[in-house]
């Protein structure tokens, strides 16, 4: 496995190892060594996650709030979205700055989001299946979320605003201004 630090340190780039013939592929999507050796902290998995979803349906900006925060470990099992990481910790270096990597099927990539940061994504294929570990249970008394087109962010999200399908709660969220936020050098691991 290849680790990418971004140009926010602490979301990471995963390239997995193919090894594909005629028959197929085999690649090995998480290695706890591994994994731990890149980002520098124990980060305990407890949930594997999936969604399906189609062309243009955007998914965020999600966080939970301690104790309940999760960090993340996102990949796609089929089509090809942009994933989105925000930094929403105040006093950090890069906050309010995000990190957009494109995961498909082909790519293989997975993208880590540490906890402290808000996550989306939008399918920029037909269709997507989404699978997603998480090192913390849902939590709906601390589920949060911010505008996905908060101009504080400057996203492009590869479709036309008017081609995004969104929840009702996905619409409504606040603003980048008005969202709750973490702070910046607390350890949300303990």
């Amino acid at each position: 496995m290849n680790f990418i630090k971004t140009d926010i340190a602490e979301v990471v780039i995963i390239e997995p190892k193919i090894f594909g013939d005629e028959r197929g592929y085999f690649v090995e999507t998480f290695r706890e060594d591994k994994f731990f050796e890149a980002i520098g902290y124990k980060v305990n998995f407890i949930q594997d996650n999936e969604s399906k979803s189609s062309y243009g349906v955007l998914r965020g900006l999600h966080y939970q709030l301690a104790p309940f925060a999760q960090s993340k470990l996102v990949r796609v099992i089929k089509g090809k979205v942009l994933d989105v990481a925000v930094d929403i910790r105040l006093g950090s270096p890069t906050f309010g700055k995000h990190v957009a990597v494109e995961l498909s099927d082909e790519n293989k990539r997975q993208l880590f989001i540490p906890r402290g940061f808000a996550h989306a994504f939008v399918v920029l294929s037909d269709e997507a299946i989404f699978a997603y570990k998480v090192d913390n249970y849902y939590s709906p008394e601390n589920d949060r979320g911010v505008a996905f087109d908060d101009e504080a962010f400057g996203i492009d999200w590869l479709i036309p605003k008017e081609r995004l399908q969104l929840s009702n709660k996905d619409r409504n969220q606040p603003s980048f201004k008005e969202c709750d936020k973490f702070e910046y050098g607390v350890d949300y691991y303990e």
